[in-house]
């Protein structure tokens, strides 16, 4: 029987890496996300070069009633979830504090820290129904050092990191995986939405270096998805050889 796995955030960048690395592999996709022509073209790429079953749901993951309404109503054939990763999220901005947009800072919580809430409770009464589950959330390297001109960003990959080990903790009694994989520097759409689409900022974050791509995360991803039962890779962070933390990186 196919395996079924959920990705938030699935139309770029890690997510949709993430997908194409699971039906490569043979599992069924829920693939999430709010642009519903990407939604529609990667479901549509998935099915064509995998013999899987793709279920694309098209929502924003800060809009609560939306999150609840299409993932506590799922087909029953769509029920029994073995992974959930949590992917959606983004940074907007790189201001020092004094300067920052709160828009910015309420999207960002709304997206990285309030989206991760809605989404796993909607999805955890499946995995207690079910007697099993795995919880993967998308961290940062930003979840472990605070750098310059990150202020809520990184606060918000800090709540990531703590909801995490929280999950751990509270969902042992019904044997649900929590694993916490923060990357580093990725070469994705990333920068390109932090700064707004002024692509000499966000090309200038890449030069220089050989950064992590989509994929590497993908294979992280799917490694300790793949684990014995009895095997939990708690937390793991993950950035290119050239960088040692969120904020020393060694280019040229």
């Amino acid at each position: 029987m196919s395996k079924i796995i959920l990705i938030t955030g699935a139309t770029s960048g890690f997510g949709k890496a993430i997908a194409e690395k699971f039906a490569s592999k043979g599992w069924n996709c829920i693939i999430t996300g709010r642009r519903k022509e990407r939604l529609e073209t990667l479901s549509k790429s998935l099915l064509e070069k995998n013999k899987v079953q793709v279920l694309s749901l098209n929502f924003d993951v800060r809009n609560r009633e939306d999150v609840f309404t299409q993932l506590s109503n799922l087909p029953s054939e769509w029920q029994q979830i073995d992974i959930l990763v949590n992917n959606a999220g983004l940074a907007l901005g790189r201001d020092n504090f004094d300067e920052a947009s709160i828009d910015d800072w309420e999207t960002m919580i709304d997206t990285n820290v309030k989206g991760l809430l809605y989404v796993s409770k909607a999805i955890v009464p499946y995995f207690i129904k079910n007697k099993k589950g795995h919880i993967i959330n998308i961290g940062s390297t930003a979840a472990k050092d605070v750098y310059p001109m990150g202020n809520v960003y990184c606060a918000t990959k800090h709540a990531v990191d703590s909801i995490s080990q929280s999950q751990r903790i509270e969902l042992l009694q019904h044997k649900i995986k929590v694993t916490a994989i923060h990357p580093g520097a990725a070469e994705t759409e990333f920068s390109d939405i932090r700064f707004k689409g002024d692509k000499v900022k966000s090309e200038a974050v890449y030069a220089g270096y050989d950064a992590l791509q989509a994929n590497d995360i993908a294979d992280v991803a799917y490694y300790c998805a793949t684990l014995p039962m009895h095997v939990c890779i708690n937390d793991l962070v993950i950035t290119c050889t050239a960088q040692a933390n969120s904020f020393f990186t060694h280019k040229g």
